[in-house]
């Protein structure tokens, strides 16, 4: 590992329902991102497909092994000397069953990480729009890091953004940066998503790197762009607007290691229990 600083990009994507042409968009952009002096290269989650329907879906859904594109991405990074991180694809697991999951590249082209999406999107919201992923997806069961020249990175995708005690595990299995590649929709990205993005960065003291789906998709959704790099005192380094881009901004590891002097809480968590009234005890899992 070194304490050097590195330069970090995020992709803004606006997916649609052709994967042929979103690979070519995408590729455009991560060349643009290269071209730019980023040595590290986030896509958002569902970078190839934006589709809804199951049964569109799985009409184009491969397995990892099968994967069209997989490879020319592999290429990709192997050919611009990048750590090229796969905010997410779909891919076939099972009979109508597939994997929101996360592939990290090496600049040799090596696979370094895969992560499958741990927290479904299972929600009704208040203007009428429904999303039931677990419908299509299978939840993965495993919280995944992976070594960078930089420091350790831990993944995640999307909704896992809500979810605090994951990257909690991951600040705790020594990621110094944070990656949550997403598709938030418009309604409640204008509401939460700069507040747990950079409530994430300062409660674990780590960079927050967060690549998004933005504008109006072919399928007729609307996600909320706004691609954005967070330090780990919790400012809003580089941040993008709805339209697909690239932004970059220069990642420091000892901001980590300042902001954790700073506030060590890190190492003050605690187990406790619960007291039901004047009764029962219920105790934190261990």
């Amino acid at each position: 590992m070194t304490d050097s600083i590195f330069k970090a990009a995020c992709i803004q994507l606006q997916t649609g329902q052709d994967m042929a042409q979103n690979f070519v968009v995408a590729e455009n952009l991560i060349r643009e991102a290269a071209s730019g002096g980023a040595q590290y290269v986030q896509t958002p989650e569902q970078t190839m497909l934006m589709e809804l329907k199951s049964k569109a879906l799985f009409e184009n859904l491969k397995s990892e092994e099968d994967d069209l594109y997989l490879p020319q991405f592999a290429a990709l990074a192997s050919e611009l000397g990048i750590w090229l991180h796969l905010g997410s694809i779909a891919v076939k697991i099972g009979d109508r069953r597939a994997a929101n999951r996360a592939f990290v590249f090496a600049p040799d082209g090596s696979l370094a990480a895969r992560y499958n999406k741990i927290h479904m999107f299972d929600v009704d919201l208040p203007n009428g729009e429904t999303y039931r992923e677990s419908k299509n997806y299978q939840a993965g069961q495993t919280a995944v890091i992976v070594d960078l020249p930089w420091g350790r990175l831990g993944l995640s995708i999307c909704y896992d953004l809500r979810f605090g005690v994951l990257y909690r595990a991951l600040a705790h299995a020594g990621s110094s940066f944070l990656a949550v590649p997403a598709a938030f929709t418009k309604q409640t990205g204008e509401v939460h998503w700069n507040v747990l993005q950079r409530a994430r960065a300062i409660e674990n003291g780590c960079f927050v790197i967060s690549a998004a789906q933005g504008g109006r998709h072919a399928n007729g959704r609307d996600t909320y762009g706004h691609s954005v790099i967070i330090s780990p005192w919790g400012e809003v380094v580089a941040e993008a607007g709805t339209e697909p881009s690239v932004i970059y901004a220069d990642i420091d590891p000892a901001e980590v290691k300042a902001a954790r002097e700073k506030l060590p809480t890190l190492t003050h968590d605690r187990r406790f229990g619960i007291q039901v009234g004047l009764g029962e005890t219920i105790r934190a899992a261990e």
